[in-house]
């Protein structure tokens, strides 16, 4: 774990700058959405306000995930800024009466005076993924009788699909044309 120790934050404003090995986000929740393969350069400002601080800064890494179409992995870079607040759990007053600010989608609460920084980088790597992650845009993924890659080799399955939904109108339909 990255946890950063709020208890040793002295000045108002302090720079952190770090790079970390891939290995280090080697976990398995990640290995089926993503591996990171290259270093992650993680820098920000700390801004200390009594028990509340405001991170702001940068990640940045290179991602290896899989395609949604034709399943070959394929990198993805990551440069993702941000700018969070953090305040202890205990100031969390939830009301479910209130209504949601616009503060409230950038703070994130800590515990015991400790924040995962691993956690904040890999919220980064996710909120940097695309929703339906591509090779290319023209990729043809894959087969859907045969699982070929249809990206590397041609296939020679039958495409054609018909609704059975609509057998009864098709019969109409060619029955019409036989008494014609």
């Amino acid at each position: 774990m990255l946890l950063l120790n709020l208890a040793t934050i002295r000045t108002p404003h302090e720079r952190f700058d770090e790079v970390y090995s891939p290995t280090v986000f080697a976990g398995p929740d990640d290995r089926a959405a993503f591996a990171v393969t290259a270093p992650v350069t993680f820098g920000f400002d700390l801004f200390k306000d009594k028990d509340r601080f405001r991170l702001a800064g940068r990640v940045q890494t290179t991602l290896e995930m899989p395609c949604s179409r034709c399943l070959e992995a394929f990198s993805w870079t990551v440069d993702e800024s941000f700018d969070l607040r953090f305040q202890p759990r205990s100031a969390d007053q939830a009301d479910p009466e209130r209504e949601i600010e616009e503060d409230d989608f950038s703070t994130a609460f800590y515990d015991d005076d400790t924040i995962d920084l691993g956690d904040l980088m890999r919220e980064q790597f996710y909120l940097s993924m695309p929703m339906k992650p591509l090779c290319t845009e023209a990729c043809r993924g894959l087969c859907t009788q045969c699982g070929t890659n249809l990206n590397r080799t041609p296939c020679d399955c039958e495409h054609g699909w018909e609704d059975p939904r609509f057998a009864a109108l098709k019969a109409l339909r060619h029955g019409n044309q036989e008494n014609q």
